[in-house]
């Protein structure tokens, strides 16, 4: 296994796509002819973690050879998928993609299959319960479209705010229409928000990123998000590839390790419920 960190900013991001041709080239031609690593794409944690776990235990005996490539930002995944310097990714959601699809490069993206959900939680170092919140308090919340929505569906599930039901997936904060409490939104960046939770009176933090913060007990949680019908066509995180690469062999090795019951063992052992295991029947593990 080869495993690769990145972090681009957006200079930088131009500059590497202007010169990396060979990587594309490499990556392309792997998945044309289904030979060599497979290129993937994740974030750090749990997704790098999930594939270097089935790198060790599980890829040899099934044939495959990985590529981690570890990437600390949730925009640039996609584009190199795009650009051809990834075979698949594996770091975020349907509505996510959906969003992204939708105002970014025209490309024919295909979401495989489901893998994990990380919930949303509300953590607070000011208070031990929500009904504790003073009027006024800030609450930190992600400020991408898809996960800011999920963040007022925790608000509103608690019964401080009321969200315009016409909003739909992209509510903002904008879309309040009742604030009794008259608490402040704060919407920022999702990497941002652990390190924000002693400086707010409330945050809201992606599963992902309170793992990385260490933040893994449940009992620090005043709430999860609500689980609804649609929570795992929603919000489960799976592979992401190239439609035209979908049927590349080692990308549906992937995908079936995905689902091995040792990897679902591994996903409930290791995050005990900040993170919930999907099953190949589309069924989260709790």
């Amino acid at each position: 296994m080869r495993t690769t960190s990145t972090l681009i900013g957006a200079a930088a991001l131009v500059f590497a796509v202007a010169a990396c041709g060979a990587p594309s080239e490499q990556a392309s031609e792997a998945s044309e002819d289904g030979r060599g690593p497979l290129r993937v794409g994740v974030s750090p944690v749990p997704h790098g973690d999930i594939l270097a776990f089935i790198d060790e235990n599980l890829a040899e005996e099934a044939g495959l050879e990985l590529d981690i490539v570890e990437i600390a930002d949730y925009n640039t995944p996609n584009a190199q998928l795009v650009d051809g310097d990834l075979d698949a990714n594996y770091f975020q959601h349907r509505s996510f993609l959906n969003e992204w699809v939708e105002n970014g490069p025209d490309a024919d993206l295909e979401y495989l299959t489901d893998v994990h959900i990380e919930r949303l939680g509300l953590y607070s170092e000011q208070v031990d319960d929500v009904a504790d919140l003073p009027d006024g308090a800030e609450i930190a919340v992600p400020n991408d479209p898809a996960n800011l929505n999920r963040a007022l569906g925790i608000l509103e599930a608690e019964g401080l705010i009321t969200v315009d039901p016409d909003a739909g997936e992209t509510a903002t904060e904008k879309d309040i229409t009742d604030n009794p409490r008259d608490l402040e939104i704060r919407p920022l960046e999702a990497a941002q928000i652990p390190r924000s939770i002693a400086d707010t009176d409330a945050a809201i933090v992606n599963g992902n990123y309170a793992i990385e913060a260490g933040l893994t007990d449940e009992a620090e949680v005043l709430a999860w998000e609500p689980e609804g019908d649609d929570y795992v066509e929603k919000y489960a995180n799976g592979l992401v590839v190239l439609a035209e690469n979908g049927d590349d062999e080692r990308i549906r090795i992937l995908a079936d390790l995905l689902h091995d019951e040792r990897v679902l063992d591994y996903i409930q052992e290791t995050w005990q419920g900040v993170v919930l295991a999907v099953d190949a029947d589309g069924e989260p593990i709790e």
